[in-house]
């Protein structure tokens, strides 16, 4: 089993966290380090089930199940602190990654992350991939998260390429959800990266 562009596809398109950049035991420490700071817990399966959705949808999620007073605005600045200072400790996604290189340059490429445009920037550059792609849609660029279909149908209409004819690779549910609702090309990197979980 290999990982393939479809050979209908015009125009690919790319989750971040967890797809291209090997991101989620970074953020899995992030919040468990915030969470002992404010006395809670985090439950790891947050991430799971949540994978795609912008920070802030964590936030309100852990302040609701742990009771905290803390804001989720402020929870998320802790957050996204702890991470960008940890950004060094992230990896790329080799068969991803390898993919991507390969069709640079060949056929139009967009991100689609649900990550805030700097942290999005940070990971790339840190990846240094930030310069592949032909456009990028993040958390900041959408009113409706994944797994609406808003972000991904963003980035076809960026490239200028029509939906049916877009290849979505993600890992998060909501982002396959948003895929399909979209009528895109979708496939599953899953099997073909690392899951923090079992790693």
């Amino acid at each position: 089993m290999k990982l393939e562009i479809h050979p209908n596809a015009k125009a690919l398109i790319f989750d971040l966290d967890g797809t291209l950049s090997d991101s989620l035991p970074v953020h899995i420490a992030s919040w468990r380090s915030v969470c002992e700071k404010l006395n809670c817990t985090f439950d790891e399966r947050i991430l799971v089930e949540l994978t795609g959705a912008p920070t802030i949808s964590f936030a309100e999620r852990i302040k609701r199940e742990q009771n905290l007073e803390i804001g989720a605005e402020e929870l998320v600045d802790l957050k996204q602190k702890e991470f960008w200072q940890n950004i060094n400790h992230i990896k790329p996604h080799g068969a991803v990654i390898e993919l991507m290189k390969n069709a640079h340059g060949k056929i139009p490429m967009a991100v689609g992350t649900g990550a805030s445009r700097t942290s999005a920037m940070m990971q790339m550059r840190e990846l240094e991939i930030d310069q592949l792609f032909d456009f990028i849609v993040t958390a900041d660029d959408v009113d409706r998260h994944k797994p609406e279909p808003e972000t991904f149908l963003k980035c076809a209409e960026m490239m200028n390429v029509e939906p049916e004819f877009c290849q979505v690779f993600e890992d998060g549910e909501l982002g396959m959800q948003a895929a399909q609702t979209a009528g895109m090309l979708l496939t599953d990197v899953r099997p073909f990266v690392t899951d923090p979980f079992t790693a």
